[in-house]
C-alpha cells in the first residue's frame, strides 16, 4: 500500500518503522530536514520536507494517489487540517493523532467534519492498558478481544510458583476453560503443546474469559493481592487519563507533578485524587508520600530515564506492582532485566493499532483482522478475525484442518459464548476467532492454512 505519514517524531518514526517493515511504500513529511535524513538513512522510505498541512507539500508527496495518510505531528489541530487537506485531494483514508482531553468528547463530530477514518490517542490507549493491569495486578500485560469477552494475559512464573518444572497438561485447570497459548523463554517464543515443561522465569500467555483466567492464576497461591493505594508520577495527558479510569472508591490516588500550573488544573479536574506539587524523581519526596506503603507505583513522566530510576527505587522499596512508561526501543531489552513488572509504550501501542487498521484495509473480501497485539517484543502476534463466507474449512473439525506450523487457534467466540476449542470443534460463519502465531503480516484468516 501507498502510505503518507506526516510527522517524523517518536510516534511517526515508530509508525514508519512498523509499516515499512511490513512492505508498504512509505512517504514521510516533516519540516526538519535532519530528522528526515536520519529516517531515510535507516529505513527504505521517501522523505518530503515541508508543512504537511499544505496542498503544495501534499501534492509533492503524492497524497492524491495514496491509500492512507496518517497525521502524527505533536499538534492536534495541525493533524486535523492535514487530514482535511488530504481528503480534498482525493486520499482514500486518513488517520489523525488527537491527544487533547477536551477534544475527546467531540470525536464523532471531528470524524464527520474532517473525513477521518480513524482517530488515535496514544496516551488514552496506554492509560487503558495500565488500568487493566492495576485492576488485575498478577498480570504483566492484558490484551482484550471480542469487545472484552476474551483476554490474553501475560503472567511471569516466579521461582516459588507451583507450576515450575511441570508439564502444561499437569496444571490445575480443566481443559476447555483456559489455554496457555504462548511461552517466552530467553527471548524466544514457543507455541506449546501439553507436554511443554514450564520453567522459572518463563512468561506465559493465557487466553480465555476473565473469570476463568483469574481463577487459574489465583489457584497458584502466591499472587492474591489487591491494589488500593497508588502513586502516579507525571500529571500529563497519560497521568490524567489513567486517574480518570481509576476514579473509583477502591483506589486512593496520589499524583506527583512538578509543574505548579498543571497541578492546579489537575486539582480542578480530579477532585478525588491527591495532587502533590513536587519532583517525583526526588527520593525523599517519594518516601515522605508513603512509597513503601503503596500497593502500586506508576511512572509516566516524559523522561524514560527518570521513569526507570523511580521504578527501580519503588521495586527496591518493596512496592508490589510497578508500571513504567518507556518509549525508546533501545531501553526495552535493558528494562527486562531490571525486575520492573510492566512496561508501557504509548507509541508502540499506536503503531500496533494503526498496523491493525492497515491490514484490515488490505483485505477487502476475506476474514479481516479486527484486533491485533504484538507479543514477546513483536516476535509473535495475537490476531482476532471474523470468520467469513469465503473462509476455508467451514464446518470441518479443527483436528482435521491443515494448519501451518506454529499457528494456534486459541479461542472461538460464537453468539457471545467463549469456546476454548478442541480438535472436535468447528468454525462457523460469523464466529470471532483468536489466532496466535509467530508468523508476521497475517491479514486474512485463510493465511493460517496450508491448503
Amino acid at each position: 500500500m501507498n502510505i503518507v505519514i506526516v510527522g517524523d517524531g517518536k510516534v511517526g518514526y515508530a509508525l514508519t518503522e512498523q509499516l515499512a517493515g511490513e512492505g508498504h511504500d512509505i512517504t514521510v513529511i516533516d519540516s526538519d530536514q535532519q530528522t528526515l535524513s536520519e529516517s531515510m538513512e535507516q529505513l527504505d522510505i521517501i522523505g518530503v520536507r515541508g508543512n504537511g498541512a499544505t496542498r503544495k507539500i501534499q501534492l509533492e508527496a503524492g497524497v492524491p494517489e495514496a491509500d492512507l495518510l496518517i497525521a502524527a505531528t505533536s499538534g492536534d489541530e495541525l493533524n486535523m487540517i492535514c487530514c482535511l487537506t488530504a481528503k480534498h485531494l482525493g486520499c482514500k483514508n486518513t488517520i489523525a493523532r488527537i491527544r487533547n482531553p477536551e477534544y475527546m468528547q467531540q470525536l464523532d463530530m471531528f470524524k464527520e467534519q474532517f473525513g477521518l477514518s480513524m482517530v488515535i490517542n496514544p496516551e488514552q490507549e496506554a492509560a487503558r492498558e495500565i488500568s487493566r493491569i492495576i485492576k488485575f495486578p498478577p498480570a504483566v500485560k492484558i490484551d482484550i478481544f471480542s469487545k472484552g469477552r476474551v483476554e490474553l494475559v501475560e503472567f511471569k512464573i516466579s521461582g516459588t510458583s507451583p507450576v515450575v518444572d511441570k508439564r502444561i497438561m499437569e496444571l490445575p485447570y480443566k481443559p476447555g476453560t483456559i489455554l496457555i497459548c504462548a511461552v517466552e523463554r530467553g527471548g524466544e517464543v514457543y507455541i506449546p503443546n501439553g507436554s511443554f515443561i514450564l520453567r522459572k522465569g518463563d512468561s506465559i500467555y493465557i487466553t480465555g474469559d476473565n473469570r476463568k483466567i483469574t481463577e487459574f492464576i489465583n489457584s497458584l497461591g502466591d499472587t492474591q493481592y489487591k491494589i488500593r493505594s497508588i502513586i502516579i508520577v507525571g500529571g500529563g495527558k497519560l497521568g490524567y487519563y489513567l486517574a480518570r479510569l481509576l476514579d473509583d472508591k477502591r483506589f486512593q490516588l496520589k499524583i506527583i507533578e512538578k509543574d505548579l500550573r498543571r497541578c492546579e488544573e489537575l486539582c480542578e479536574s480530579l477532585p478525588h485524587a491527591t495532587i502533590i506539587h513536587g519532583d517525583g524523581s526526588d527520593h525523599e519526596l517519594l518516601e515522605v508520600e508513603g512509597l513503601e506503603n503503596s500497593d502500586a507505583f506508576v511512572a509516566v513522566t516524559g523522561m524514560d530515564e527518570e521513569n526507570l530510576i523511580m521504578s527501580m527505587l519503588a521495586k527496591n522499596k518493596g512496592v508490589p506492582k510497578v508500571v513504567t512508561k518507556v518509549n525508546r526501543f533501545n531501553y526495552l531489552d535493558i528494562v527486562e532485566n531490571m525486575g520492573i513488572d510492566s512496561i508501557i509504550s504509548p507509541k508502540m501501542s499506536t503503531a500496533i493499532r494503526i498496523t491493525q487498521y492497515v491490514r484490515a484495509m488490505q483485505n477487502t473480501r476475506g476474514s479481516k483482522v479486527s484486533t491485533l497485539y504484538k507479543l514477546v517484543g513483536g516476535k509473535a502476534e495475537a490476531l482476532e478475525f471474523t470468520v467469513a463466507e469465503k473462509t476455508k474449512h467451514l464446518g470441518k473439525k479443527l483436528g482435521e484442518i491443515p494448519f501451518k506450523k506454529n499457528i494456534l487457534l486459541g479461542v472461538i467466540v460464537r453468539s457471545g459464548k467463549v469456546i476454548i476449542p478442541s480438535g472436535q470443534d468447528v468454525m462457523m460463519k460469523g464466529d470471532s476467532v483468536v489466532v496466535i502465531s509467530n508468523m508476521q503480516n497475517l491479514s486474512d484468516l485463510n493465511d493460517i492454512f496450508t491448503s
